[in-house]
């Protein structure tokens, strides 16, 4: 039996059922585990990952996950970001003005949060390239002749 130790992603998912009450942890594992248990903590990976999977079903997360990150990876596309290389979407979104986390990090209200960023970006322009600034200069000389008289 593998064990697992962290159980915040149950507790997540459990905030999010509709009617949550105190007994309904016991009776999500007793139901899991075909009445074997009611502690998480006896619980099989299998038994405890099946158990999330259809509790994030229930409550509509990941569905709600995937449509926010399609909106910001299609903005992100938009302002020139490769999002087929995923260091370069993580590389962008760890940067402290846009997310501070990888883009797999991300939960629905920061995807929310960071697609009203790029949309804000999109409307001033876009990304700013970054580099030296070469500015360039124009030398006027004159043409003159041998008898210092300008050539027209």
């Amino acid at each position: 039996m593998g064990e697992i130790k962290n159980f915040a992603k149950f507790y997540a998912l459990l905030k999010n059922i509709p009617d949550a009450n105190a007994d309904m942890k016991e009776q999500l594992v007793s139901q899991y585990t075909n009445g074997r248990t009611e502690s998480l903590r006896e619980m099989s990976k299998r038994e405890y990952y099946k158990m999330c999977a259809d509790m994030e079903a229930v409550t509509g997360i990941n569905a709600e996950r995937k449509k926010e990150r399609s909106i910001v990876l299609h903005l992100m596309q938009n302002l020139g970001i490769n999002t087929a290389d995923w260091p370069t979407v993580d590389n962008f979104t760890m940067h402290p003005r846009i997310a501070g986390k990888p883009f797999r990090r991300l939960s629905p209200d920061e995807l929310r949060q960071l697609e009203r960023k790029l949309r804000k970006i999109e409307r001033k322009g876009g990304l700013k390239a970054k580099g030296p600034m070469i500015k360039t200069k124009v030398l006027y000389v004159p043409l003159t002749d041998s008898k210092n008289e300008h050539i027209n």
